[in-house]
């Protein structure tokens, strides 16, 4: 999955954790004539996406799973700690952040951007799991099996 984007912008959570941020915030500054926080009750939703995907990321690497990203391909498939829950804790982490962001500032700028993540990450788990199931075989069907692609019990 290669892009055109600058080197800076080609990182995913520099995308997710900076620059959204960053243009969802001046866009509504700018579109208000101020700033403002409408809806300040969903800012926790913000803390817990960077927080699942930044602790994730140190559980996957304290454990020798590979890197916070898929930069390079796991040594051992993680099946336990929040793995047990979610195949994608790290990604989904993201997209609660994405949440988090619109609906703090009721933007839809921000939910444009929730949805088209939304679409991207389904597609990059998708090549994912490509990789990962040529890597470790049986033993990833079998974790496919039991556990959820994006939300415990759900999807």
């Amino acid at each position: 999955m290669t892009t055109k984007l600058p080197r800076w912008l080609r990182s995913t959570p520099r995308r997710s954790f900076m620059v959204y941020p960053i243009v969802v915030i001046g866009f509504e500054t700018a579109r208000r004539g101020g700033f403002e926080v409408p809806g300040a009750y969903f800012l926790p939703l913000l803390l817990w996406g960077y927080l699942e995907y930044r602790l994730v990321g140190i559980y996957r690497q304290r454990h020798n799973a590979g890197s916070r990203g898929l930069g390079e391909m796991p040594k051992r498939l993680l099946q336990n700690g929040p793995f047990r829950l979610t195949r994608n804790p790290m990604y989904l982490g993201h997209l609660i952040f994405m949440l988090g962001l619109a609906l703090s500032f009721w933007s839809l700028l921000g939910a444009g951007i929730f949805i088209v993540n939304v679409v991207w990450f389904h597609r990059r788990v998708l090549w994912d799991e490509a990789l990962i199931h040529g890597e470790f075989g049986s033993e990833y069907d079998e974790y496919r099996r039991r556990v959820k692609r994006w939300v415990p019990y759900v999807l």
